[in-house]
């Protein structure tokens, strides 16, 4: 089976700047991959290489077989990209019937509206659109010729909580019907939540891959939630085993690879914890820790 999108040991240079070096992804049909990294990490760079926006300083980029910038391969690409412009004096249906004119076989606009929520602001001019409005819009814009690879650069920025969950459903929705969905993000719960694989980039290097639960699996201990009057990250860190922590107002999180011991030293202190929680280390305490051990051994 042809794959997808291919990076075959590309590298993009900038200069003497290395964006992104050697790096290889094979993304087969119906998969849904978040690319995951700090800022500058490269993800936007490797999402442009493979929309064929940029060319690679050296190795190889594919779509379904494809070099990007051919018609073929643009022909079955859609893509959401953190920054967009499009005219705000015309109506959101006359834009994207527009679009759909581009494709030889779009979705109908009343079905791109609906799968982006937007059906109610069809005869909305563009200008009048709230920023969350707009992002459906370029979700909508995205979609509309029926493509069968789509990239996501972070979707659900300005989206409230109602309509990210929402639009987590129409990528599943998408997945389900086995379109191929490469998406950048920095809230890790949608990546846990979307991706059948995850991909992490860090100075231009691919740094661990695999589902959800392996990246997961790569970093042990717990995490610790409870409630603390008075708590301060600077008293929580100075707790024996603890590695990480933040505090809300006085709502603490602390990750440790000893709870046990965490848990001994607050009770002999005879520290006031309520609502008290222990789990399994989730994708994000795995994110930092697999970003911060890159960096020291880079260092």
């Amino acid at each position: 089976m042809t794959a997808a999108v291919t990076l075959d040991n590309a590298s993009k240079y900038f200069g003497a700047v290395k964006a992104l070096e050697k790096v290889t992804i094979n993304v087969q049909p119906g998969e849904v991959v978040a690319m995951l990294g700090p800022n500058g990490a490269g993800k936007t760079t490797a999402i442009s290489l493979m929309l064929g926006t940029r060319r690679p300083t050296s190795g190889e980029v594919r779509i379904f077989g494809h070099d990007p910038r051919e018609a073929a391969a643009r022909a079955r690409v859609g893509a959401m990209l953190q920054e967009s412009g499009v005219p705000g004096t015309l109506k959101v249906c006359e834009l994207l019937e527009l679009f759909t004119r581009l494709y030889a076989a779009p979705l109908k606009v009343s079905r791109a509206l609906e799968l982006a929520d937007l059906t109610g602001k069809a005869d909305s001019l563009i200008a009048n659109l709230s920023g969350g409005q707009k992002q459906r819009l370029y979700f909508a814009l995205a979609i509309c010729g029926n493509p069968d690879v789509l990239f996501l650069d972070e979707p659900s920025v300005a989206l409230d909580v109602e309509s990210r969950r929402s639009f987590w459903e129409q990528i599943g929705a998408l997945a389900a019907h086995g379109k191929t969905i490469i998406l950048t993000t920095h809230y890790l719960e949608e990546a846990d939540a979307l991706a059948t694989r995850i991909v992490v980039v860090n100075k231009g290097r691919i740094v661990a891959s695999g589902t959800p639960e392996e990246i997961k699996a790569r970093v042990g201990g717990k995490k610790m939630s409870f409630t603390l009057p008075g708590a301060t990250e600077a008293f929580m860190l100075s707790l024996p085993s603890v590695e990480r922590c933040s505090v809300v107002n006085q709502n603490v999180s602390v990750y440790t690879l000893k709870p046990e011991l965490v848990l001994k030293t607050m009770f002999e202190r005879d520290l006031a914890i309520s609502n008290l929680e222990v789990t399994g280390a989730g994708l994000e305490e795995a994110f930092v820790s697999i970003t911060s051990d890159d960096n020291l051994a880079a260092d």
